[in-house]
């Protein structure tokens, strides 16, 4: 099947075009997408052969370029002076955004220490859909994959649960029992969610609260990502309204129930609602 776009913005210029691929449904790539991937003199891929089923759906016949962690420094070179030449050349990665926990980094910043352009085709992303779909909050910090070392772990770890924000990473099955008594150990108190084959026909959502997690009894299918809560900070409770708030609710006092006072001063001061609720009754028996 081949898909035409039935508009242009332009016409593309040579550079590197880093381009999201789906995650797992082939059907979730963008036009753009493949528009770029046939316009491509050469496609970077990690894999050759998961790569060319996603090319053969689409008919795209531009040549592969083998480009994972183990070669992407040896590429480098040869792949600046093609793009030097004025050839256009895609990255892309198995599944995902590229570059983000997967190999591009490198030729990124090749690319910007030579002048070459870079282009990002944005499309599916792990990170972004796992927390979509969380319920937690949306300011997060992205920690990638742990070390494999368990002391480097465990420092990782305890590191981490001090950032106030909602927590994002990936992991390998393989690895999963063996990370799960340090989350138990680091994140007391929070919720979790495991994302695993996403957009697939047997995708999953595992919502736990860590102090209820317990390891996998089947290694599970495919690389999860995983997705922490923010950490709660308890208010510290002061006894005593301030001059600021005695005034705040002196103009309050005569628009608004005791309860309404109570409820919105509560929620921007750190003062107890008995303290506001028996200053409120204390004005109205003023008057």
């Amino acid at each position: 099947m081949i898909i035409k776009p039935q508009f242009k913005l332009k016409e593309y210029e040579n550079g590197l075009y880093l381009v999201s691929t789906p995650l797992g449904n082939l059907k979730d790539i963008t036009l753009r997408a493949i528009e770029v991937l046939q316009k491509s003199d050469y496609i970077l891929c990690e894999d050759t052969r998961v790569s060319k089923i996603l090319l053969d759906k689409y008919q795209i016949k531009s040549k592969l370029i083998s480009n994972h962690k183990f070669n992407e420094k040896k590429n480098k070179l040869k792949i600046i002076e093609y793009l030097k030449s004025g050839k256009l050349i895609s990255l892309i990665s198995d599944a995902g955004t590229p570059s983000i926990s997967d190999p591009g980094s490198i030729l990124v910043n090749e690319c910007i220490d030579n002048d070459i352009k870079i282009f990002p085709i944005p499309g599916p992303s792990a990170v972004a859909v796992s927390v979509s779909i969380s319920g937690f909050s949306d300011k997060f910090l992205f920690c990638g994959f742990f070390p494999d070392k368990k002391q480097e772990l465990s420092s990782e770890l305890k590191k981490f649960s001090e950032f106030e924000n909602s927590l994002v990473f990936f992991i390998s099955p393989k690895k999963i029992n063996k990370i799960i008594p340090e989350i138990k150990k680091n994140f007391s108190g929070r919720k979790i969610v495991f994302c695993r084959e996403i957009s697939k026909m047997y995708e999953e959502y595992i919502r736990k609260n860590v102090d209820e997690l317990e390891l996998f009894e089947k290694e599970p299918k495919g690389e999860l990502t995983v997705v922490i809560s923010e950490r709660k900070i308890k208010k510290n409770i002061s006894k005593k309204l301030t001059e600021s708030d005695m005034n705040i609710i002196k103009k309050m006092i005569n628009k608004l129930s005791t309860k309404e006072i109570t409820d919105i001063l509560s929620e921007i001061s750190n003062v107890s609602k008995k303290e506001i609720y028996n200053y409120c009754l204390e004005l109205k028996n003023e008057k």
